[in-house]
Parts: C-alpha cells; structure tokens; sequence
C-alpha cells in the first residue's frame, strides 16, 4: 500500500488495478460505439447482415426456427445498439463505484455520461456515408445505458450482501 498524503488514507493496489481495468474497459466500449457509428452505410449492413445469420443459424440450432424466421436486420441493429449501451452503463458503474465510496450520490454521472455517449453516437452518424441519425436510437441507447446502470448496481448490492454475510458468520 502507499500514502496518498500526510493525513490520508492508504490507497489498496487492488483498488488502483479495479480502477485501471475498468477506465480501460469503459474507454474500449466507446471507442467500439464510435467506431462503430463511423462505419459507412455498407459496410455497417454487411456487419449487421453477418450477424442476423449467425443469430438465425443459433435459434435454428436450438430448436427456434419460428424466432430465426423474425429476426430482421433491423431487429439485429436495435439489439446491438441496446447491448452496446447496456454493457457501457453496466461499466459506468463500476467505473464509479470504484473511484467514491458514496457511488450513489453520484449515480447521475453514469446516467449523464450514457446520455452525452448516445447524443454524441447518433451525431457521429451524420457525418457517416449512407447513415442516418434517429432520435429513437437515442432514446434505444439511453434504456440500453439505464439497463446496464440497473444490472451494476444490482451486481454492487449483491457483491455488498455477500460482504455482509461472510463478516458475519466469521464475527462469530
């Protein structure tokens, strides 16, 4: 461990490392959002066109032929766009639980940085050839950031009850 200051408190090398990890890990999602976003019309279809087979090969494979049937390209690229966020807001929050202590007064900064990336993604795709920005995706994007919100501070409550309980049975 190491001083972080005459009178302050020992900073744990695990708690630098979460720190690392997760800065990196939330950085890596968006940066794969905007690039993403940067892609032109035809190459992000030819994206999404791979994937809605692949994911019709795996409901066929499970026994979903009437799923495999439904899925569109457009249901494929509003799933992204919702999974791209929800793992962003899930690593806003981890993000933050491990710089504060008291991550729930602050909870509004995961929820105005989902916000700023989703604004700032469909602005990307403006200036994308053959893209096209929708205020829906914004608002897509938005749910799929509160979802992972939700998700973290749910993992965070279960990891803290856990906590909890193991102090307690060894306090005996």
């Amino acid at each position: 461990m190491r001083e972080t200051g005459p009178d302050m408190q020992k900073t744990s090398p695990w708690l630098i490392a979460a720190r690392v990890i997760f800065t990196f890990a939330l950085i890596a999602c968006i940066v794969f959002i905007f690039s993403n976003s940067m892609q032109i019309g035809d190459v992000s279809e030819s994206a999404s066109g791979r994937v809605l087979l692949l994911m019709k090969k795996v409901f066929t494979r499970l026994g979903m032929p009437g799923a495999a049937n439904h899925l569109t390209d457009h249901i494929v690229r509003k799933l992204a766009h919702f999974c791209e966020y929800a793992l962003e807001g899930f690593l806003l929050t981890l993000c933050l639980r491990v710089y504060t202590r008291h991550f729930f007064v602050h909870i509004s900064w995961p929820i105005l940085g989902g916000l700023l990336t989703a604004l700032t993604d469909e602005t990307i795709q403006m200036f994308s050839d053959g893209r096209s920005s929708q205020l829906t995706d914004v608002w897509l994007d938005f749910s799929g950031g509160m979802a992972g919100i939700l998700v973290g501070l749910f993992c965070l409550a279960l990891c803290r009850m856990c906590w909890l309980l193991y102090k307690h049975r060894n306090e005996d």
